[in-house]
């Protein structure tokens, strides 16, 4: 392989990193559809706030709020299972597209690293003529110099190895999102928001049991 080819290789997989890293973010952030309805009450001397949430469900078919640890389960069972649950459907060719786009780097990856390994074992003067790994392919000069061969099938090693790892990410990554929007999508969340502020006379009870006049602000978001 010729340094051209090589900043080639470098150059897809660079980009296919930051694709990777851009599609996690894409994810999560769809995850996140809005905040959480929060009420912030403050009287005299005292705030409260308390989020509203939605009671869960254990099926889809009667309620829109499936349990997010069996969204969790079928998103490890089967890649996808989870979005749809979530009625999130349109993750999936997303989830898939980037697992088997991994997978099939990882089989061209894989292809590289045996026919280099085949072809450095073959022309090898140390290393008996048996074809031990198979012939060697016929793209692979038969001149080609062996410190060459060991660098690029290290290289391909290398770069399978660790596209398996991000396979691994990349599945971890769908049931995490299966499982985090399945928390978050309970919440009582709006597109119209709005800051109101409401002002009110009060009294309260001073130490000696007199009425003590206050006044009272709620702010809701």
């Amino acid at each position: 392989m010729n340094i051209t080819q090589m900043m080639t290789l470098n150059g897809f997989l660079t980009y296919l990193t930051r694709s990777i890293s851009l599609a996690c973010v894409i994810v999560i952030l769809c995850s996140v559809k809005g905040f959480s309805q929060q009420t912030l009450n403050y009287s005299s001397v005292s705030f409260s706030a308390e989020p509203t949430r939605l009671p869960l469900a254990d099926t889809l078919d009667g309620d829109i709020y499936p349990e997010p640890k069996k969204v969790l389960r079928r998103s490890l069972i089967v890649p996808g299972w989870g979005q749809v649950t979530n009625k999130q459907a349109w993750k999936v060719p997303i989830v898939y597209g980037l697992i088997g786009g991994l997978v099939y780097y990882s089989i061209h990856t894989h292809d590289q690293y045996t026919d280099y390994r085949a072809a450095f074992y073959n022309l090898n003067p140390d290393t008996p003529d048996d074809q031990r790994f198979g012939p060697t392919p016929d793209y692979i000069s038969q001149n080609t110099n062996l410190n060459s061969l060991r660098e690029n099938r290290n290289f391909y090693r290398n770069r399978r190895d660790l596209t398996f790892v991000m396979v691994g990410l990349a599945y971890a990554l769908n049931a995490i999102d299966a499982y985090v929007f399945a928390h978050l999508r309970p919440f009582d969340v709006s597109d119209d928001l709005s800051f109101n502020t409401k002002f009110a006379p009060g009294t309260l009870l001073a130490e000696n049991n007199q009425p003590v006049p206050t006044i009272s602000v709620s702010i809701n978001f």
